[in-house]
């Protein structure tokens, strides 16, 4: 397959700006519009979009993942973007990839330039084992069945693309919505109900920074994240969290601009925290919702505090955002508890995404 770079083709990294309104950041901003414009193409709507000073802070140097982007320009033009993500555990052989392009550079060799370039940087970092996710609006036609088997993608042009460059498909995501500017009776129904089965355990909220009382067993939830979600075949780095880790976590939502409810269930008897969900929204109180991390550490599951947490942190999240029409989540479609648990509340989905792994020759 031929990989050379497209004539008129640059691929720049950036360098990571202080500061949006600095004369530097000129370019940081101009990759923050073009992966607006690619999401907007592949939507058809801006609930993804992010802005400048709310994107700039999880792009910040981090003890825990090295992170890298590219711009694309094509004859002049920027037509996407390239990233490299890279964690830090001890031992990581994997890295996280992403290349987003509009639509009138598909078909040009930009694609395939720009991940022969992640491959070969992936490799000088030590990392054979690369993953990515990808958006497949639903079409007609052939489909490709998740190994899992559990949902299923179209054969479209990501598809087509990955699978070319030797990639297989090993996990269906799915993205839910549940509108927010209706009646959330339903959802107070829910909440009573999982109240009667959690009896033993209680709500608590906070808003972030995460107060020092729960950082260390927030940390602890979070850590398992990496290793009790459903992955499929995926290689997920067992990731390390204490109470630093949760105020970088924090301080890359505050600084910019971004609001976020913790939900928690906590077991009365020890006071352990056992469950969380996460709301956050961004600068635009009045925009899309997003439901982050979820969890059941597996040790208390049985007693509905998925529901628990869910209704309670949407019920309160009235409060915080009143004007926020819509709340959007994801999750894997091999992962029926949780999905069963969205279903019940009204979520539907509108979108679906798959996650690609390869595998890489080690190096001698």
């Amino acid at each position: 397959m031929n990989t050379a770079p497209p004539a008129g083709l640059v691929l720049r990294e950036l360098r990571i700006p202080d500061d949006t309104t600095a004369p530097e950041a000129r370019d940081f901003r101009a990759m923050v519009d073009v992966r607006n414009r690619v999401y907007r193409e592949i939507n058809g709507h801006d609930d993804e979009s992010m802005t400048s000073e709310e994107l700039l802070p999880h792009y910040a140097p981090s003890a825990f993942e090295l992170r890298r982007v590219w711009t694309a320009a094509w004859n002049g033009s920027l037509v996407g973007r390239v990233g490299l993500d890279l964690p830090l555990e001890e031992g990581s052989n994997s890295a996280m990839w992403l290349i987003e392009l509009l639509r009138e550079a598909w078909g040009q060799g930009i694609g395939s330039a720009s991940l022969t370039m992640i491959e070969r940087e992936a490799a000088t970092h030590g990392r054979h084992i690369l993953q990515s996710w990808a958006a497949h609006p639903a079409a007609t036609g052939e489909q490709l069945d998740a190994p899992t088997g559990f949902g299923r993608v179209p054969l479209d042009h990501a598809a087509r693309f990955y699978l070319a460059h030797g990639y297989r498909l090993e996990q269906v995501e799915r993205n839910s919505a549940l509108a927010l500017d209706g009646d959330l009776t339903r959802i107070r129904q829910l909440l009573a109900e999982a109240e009667r089965a959690a009896e033993g355990y209680r709500v608590v909220q906070w808003t972030l920074p995460t107060p020092p009382a729960f950082a260390e067993q927030y940390a602890w939830m979070k850590s398992r994240m990496s290793t009790d979600a459903p992955s499929a075949d995926l290689e997920m780095d067992e990731e390390r969290w204490d109470a630093a880790r949760i105020a970088e976590h924090d301080g890359r939502y505050l600084r910019g601009g971004q609001h976020m409810l913790v939900t928690a269930a906590q077991h009365r008897a020890t006071g352990e925290l056992c469950a969380f969900n996460e709301l956050v929204i961004g600068r635009n109180r009045a925009e899309a919702t997003h439901q982050e991390d979820t969890l059941v550490l597996r040790e208390h599951r049985g007693h509905r505090l998925g529901l628990l947490v869910k209704c309670a942190g949407l019920l309160a999240w009235r409060e915080h955002a009143p004007m926020s029409p819509r709340v959007l989540t994801y999750n894997a479609e091999e992962n029926r508890p949780m999905l069963d648990i969205n279903e019940a509340m009204g979520f539907v989905p509108i979108a679906y995404g798959g996650a690609w792994k390869k595998v890489l020759p080690r190096s001698a």
